[in-house]
């Protein structure tokens, strides 16, 4: 390595015009003037201007993000310790896992910028050492007559399914919605789990002075400069000139980087590694050299580039993928290299572990930026602050809705007919299968649905259970009890598949912070998911913050704190399905009816309300109803579970029947108004089938835990009927759920 270091650092002018163009704050300039103890120059500028934006420092959300519950016995690594959550699942096992955005790059390029979302959090996973084996994704998307959502969806779903599919890891679930509010901001939130052996965890860190730096994996490229700052600003009609900020994947490049990580990383020789995501190689070298209290000297010219003439900050800043910074123990640098040489990719020595807080930065010998470690990062020298937030005027004019004010329909097949040909509740099945969902052959419910993805954990009996759930319709009408309903849906949906509940991860997309009343929904929606979690027993291991997810003609998206969450069964053949199993089985609805359809998919699409309050929740009911069906599928007494949400009682069982190709007869309770018993959202209930023989056990079971229980009626060979009518025969139903989205985009 270099040896001949000049002293004086390279002399570019920059004064606060320039700090303001990179998106920094006055008060910041005049703080990074003061860390320094001088004027920066403008690659030291453009250094703290990403690593102080949004994105890394998470500067105006850490002061609410403290308040989320971390803690469990299971917990091995905390939120913001390593690269991703980490949960023990037993027996010298544990499960890594995440969430994150990639919402302003799939704005403007769809198919690169949903790609390399599944590409970075894939590289979170296994930079722990962890072998990813499930991908979920959260996506929202604007009005679907438009033809640049139709654009916008098209090149999403390209990009999840041909990156994951080369890549090798089956996507096994997720959601998909559409509203107005999307119009201009997608959402585009990816999810990984992997599993590892708790004694072959990896670190992000950096220790040991002389120990050698290597970036390895792909080459630097001046794509997804300024990413991490792109993802810090409202889309205007100026993002088409931030496409460069966006990145370009290679999923091959990933999967010889996956198996060459995971090489690496067994020979026990790695000190730190850390994926090259946000904000490029200055994140890595300023985080993990922090975490490890230690210091580095890079040369940025012994970088791989695949460009010429890179300038020192470009090196810096560029988001380039499939990259990872290592450092090593001094004296194998020749058999990690060999390690790269076999799975032909780049693995250079770019730098040397120095004591002292300090990174240093060259370029042919000249030091072009030098600056403390500490004072770059979230936790240390990262500014923080306290955004002021103030409830809209909306809220309490949710809050007035009456049922009395909407009419009941005459014909409620109509509504029945609307809600399963609806994008939100129709079948996402000309999405799904652009995915590979069997790669890996651990994947247990593609042929038999549950409530969640069911994954096996190769080796053992064990499976994890995971999903991701939000209803942002629900978090806009009241942000903190929407945010609980989240995280309750999530537990749910993980319960109902046989599981138990042990963590979560979220995406939490927002609008932008510096505007008071979408602050305010920030907060709400962080009290919602702290005190929810805390009932279920499923701290938070991490995840990511997106605000800026405005425009100034659209406005802000809903507020959409996607919960993913993570579950676990002991033995994978106890998983529980959705479908009906046998003609004969008995209905029954589990938690109670309400007269509500406060924004309900029926009253917001078919009734085109959209004022209302979120649906009735009862945080310990909820609880309560959880406990009662962990029992009685414990106890092998039910043929079906499936919760109920979007569309209602009769969405439920619809999708039940139509599962299992069979249909069911019910009666409504005329305590309640009939469009309310099957198109309302309350929470808190589910549909179970029961076979005769197992009724008293059933029933005796949801008694003692003192859950509201009804028998609505039976399963049926092939048709939907309700008080005794028949409204749909369940391949009509099915013609019409399973084909509606596809037809749309195809159109």
């Amino acid at each position: 390595m270099p040896t001949n270091k000049k002293s004086s650092v390279e002399n570019q002018i920059t004064d606060l015009d320039t700090a303001k163009k990179l998106g920094l704050l006055e008060s910041e300039y005049e703080h990074i003037r003061q860390i320094l103890g001088r004027v920066p120059n403008f690659t030291e500028l453009s250094i703290y201007a990403v690593m102080w934006s949004e994105h890394c420092s998470y500067k105006n959300s850490i002061t609410w993000l403290k308040k989320l519950p971390k803690d469990s016995p299971r917990m091995l690594a905390k939120a913001g310790e390593e690269n991703a959550g980490l949960v023990d699942i037993g027996d010298g096992l544990a499960c890594s896992f995440k969430i994150e955005s990639h919402n302003h790059p799939s704005a403007l390029e769809p198919y690169q910028g949903a790609a390399t979302g599944v590409g970075g959090i894939n590289r979170d996973i296994f930079t722990m050492g962890a072998r990813p084996i499930a991908q979920l994704n959260s996506l929202r998307f604007g009005n679907l007559k438009l033809d640049r959502t139709k654009w916008l969806v098209k090149g999403v779903v390209k990009g999840i399914g041909d990156y994951g599919n080369a890549f090798g890891i089956p996507t096994v679930g997720g959601e998909v919605y559409f509203d107005d509010c999307y119009n201009v901001n997608p959402l585009v939130n990816a999810f990984s789990a992997g599993i590892v052996r708790t004694d072959m965890v990896a670190k992000a860190t950096s220790y040991g002075a002389g120990n050698p730096v290597f970036i390895v994996g792909s080459a630097t490229g001046k794509d997804g400069i300024h990413g991490a700052a792109f993802a810090s600003k409202d889309i205007s009609e100026d993002s088409v000139n931030d496409l460069p900020a966006v990145q370009v994947g290679d999923p091959f490049q990933e999967k010889l980087l996956l198996e060459a990580s995971l090489e690496i990383i067994a020979t026990g020789h790695v000190i730190g590694i850390q994926d090259m995501g946000a904000a490029g190689i200055i994140c890595s070298t300023s985080e993990m050299s922090a975490k490890g209290e230690h210091g580095m000297d890079i040369w940025l010219d012994k970088v791989p580039m695949r460009q010429q003439n890179m300038v020192p900050f470009e090196l810096l800043l560029s988001e380039s993928q499939e990259r990872m910074l290592i450092v090593v123990k001094k004296g194998k640098e020749a058999e990690i290299q060999q390690i790269f040489d076999k799975w032909d990719l780049n693995c250079a020595q770019i730098g040397v572990v120095t004591t002292g807080d300090t990174l240093n930065f060259y370029m042919s010998d000249q030091l072009v930026a030098t600056v403390p470690a500490e004072s770059l990062v979230l936790g240390g020298g990262a500014p923080v602050y306290e955004r002021e937030y103030a409830e809209p005027a909306y809220f309490q004019e949710f809050k007035k809705f009456n049922i009395s004010q909407v009419q009941e329909p005459a014909d409620l097949t109509v509504v029945a007919s609307h809600l399963l040909k609806h994008p939100n509740i129709a079948s996402r099945k000309w999405i799904a299968e652009q995915y590979d969902s069997m790669v890996g052959t651990n994947n247990v419910s593609t042929n038999q649905p549950s409530d969640a993805a069911v994954v096996r954990v190769k080796g053992t009996d064990k499976a994890i259970s995971i999903t991701v759930d939000c209803n942002s319709r629900y978090v806009n009408a009241d942000p903190e009890e929407g945010c609980a309903i989240a995280v309750a849906e999530a537990a749910r949906n993980i319960v109902c598949s046989g599981a138990e509940p042990l963590a979560v991860t979220n995406c939490l997309n927002f609008g932008n912070p510096y505007n008071p009343e979408v602050y305010w929904q920030f907060v709400g929606a962080i009290k919602g998911m702290a005190k929810a979690c805390l009932k279920f027993g499923t701290p938070v291991t991490g995840g990511n913050v997106s605000f800026y997810n405005q425009s100034a003609d659209g406005g802000p998206v809903f507020p959409t704190p996607t919960i993913g969450m993570l579950g676990l069964l002991e033995n994978y053949r106890d998983k529980m399905t959705l479908d009906f199993k046998e003609t004969g089985d008995l209905v029954y609805l589990l938690g109670e009816s309400k007269d509500d359809i406060s924004s309900s998919e029926y009253l917001y699409s078919f009734h085109k309300v959209k004022a209302s309050p979120a649906p009735y929740f009862d945080l310990e009911k909820e609880y309560t109803l959880q406990q009662a069906i962990k029992s009685i599928i414990q106890q092998k007494a039910v043929n079906s579970v499936h919760d109920i949400s979007d569309g209602g009682l009769f969405i439920a069982l619809a999708e039940s029947a139509m599962a299992g190709n069979k249909g069911f007869a019910i009666q409504t309770d005329p305590r309640f108004r009939k469009d309310a018993f099957l198109f309302g959202e309350a929470q808190s209930r589910a549909v179970i089938s029961v076979h005769p023989d197992k009724q008293a056990i059933v029933e005796k079971l949801l008694a003692d835990h003192k859950v509201a229980f009804t028998m609505l009626g039976l399963v049926l060979s092939d048709e939907m009927k309700i008080d005794g009518t028949t409204w749909f025969k369940t391949a009509d139903a099915r013609e019409m759920h399973e084909h509606e989205l596809g037809a749309i985009l195809e159109g």
